[in-house]
């Protein structure tokens, strides 16, 4: 935990006399081999995520937002729109290299320079985006990002039941952190959320598992992995909690 004394014996966190915050990311390209990731604009991308996301026939996807599904694409264009301009939550849309089409969007949230912490959410993957490899290296390319900008803390936040996203946060190195209970409501219902962090000392591991994974050698010919993502992190995850907890007692 780092922890020190203080003069009255107390426990106190570790000094860093030389913190000065850091910056908010910029609406810049982030460029990967499989993936680009380019600041949202509803003209360039709102028909080919709409019809990407109409995949999505049961509207599954939608169901832990809290928007959407969308009934018709001026619907969906009216909520990008205002995406688009917002100041506090900045949106990227997720290229795939091989098509050069528009499939999801993923967005930064709850930037804090002053204390080194932002958030990754606004998570919408269309179903040719789910599960595939250029999903996971759009998330490494955010992380890559925060990191480098110097934060110290990236949060990965969801609604407590959405199984699905709490498994893809611990499959990316995520450490569950706890559940606030009653945190929010949504679409008219209640909403416990669960937290997941990476720190900056972990980062560099873990940046290396993503590498090893993404490394076109891990892959056959057939796309198929050979060593999965999650094999790579939960030894991180273990020991990173081993440390934590060694460190408490």
């Amino acid at each position: 935990m780092n922890t020190e004394k203080n003069r009255l014996g107390q426990n106190v966190g570790r000094p860093m006399p030389d913190w000065a915050g850091c910056s908010v990311p910029p609406r810049a390209t982030m460029e990967g081999v499989l993936c680009r990731l380019v600041p949202l604009d509803p003209t360039t991308h709102a028909e080919s995520l709409y019809l990407a996301n109409s995949l999505d026939t049961d509207g599954r996807m939608w169901t832990y937002l809290p928007y959407g599904p969308f009934v018709d694409l001026a619907a969906y264009r009216q909520m990008l729109d205002k995406a688009a301009v917002s100041s506090d939550t900045l949106f990227f849309t997720i290229i795939d290299k091989a098509t050069m089409r528009a499939l999801g969007l993923a967005a930064y949230l709850r930037i804090d320079p002053g204390m080194g912490s932002i958030e990754v959410g606004h998570l919408s993957f269309s179903p040719l985006l789910q599960r595939r490899p250029v999903a996971t290296e759009a998330m490494f390319l955010m992380m890559r990002t925060a990191f480098e900008l110097g934060y110290r803390r990236y949060e990965w936040k969801c609604n407590a039941l959405n199984e699905p996203s709490r498994r893809a946060a611990v499959r990316l190195g995520f450490q569950f952190e706890g559940i606030f209970r009653q945190a929010a409501v949504y679409k008219q219902r209640n909403r416990d959320t669960a937290w997941y962090s990476i720190i900056d000392s972990e980062w560099p591991a873990l940046s290396a598992a993503f590498g090893a994974w993404l490394a076109p050698d891990n892959f056959d010919s057939s796309g198929v992995q050979r060593t999965s993502l999650s094999d790579l992190t939960a030894a991180l995850v273990a020991h990173n909690n081993y440390t934590q907890q060694k460190a408490g007692d």
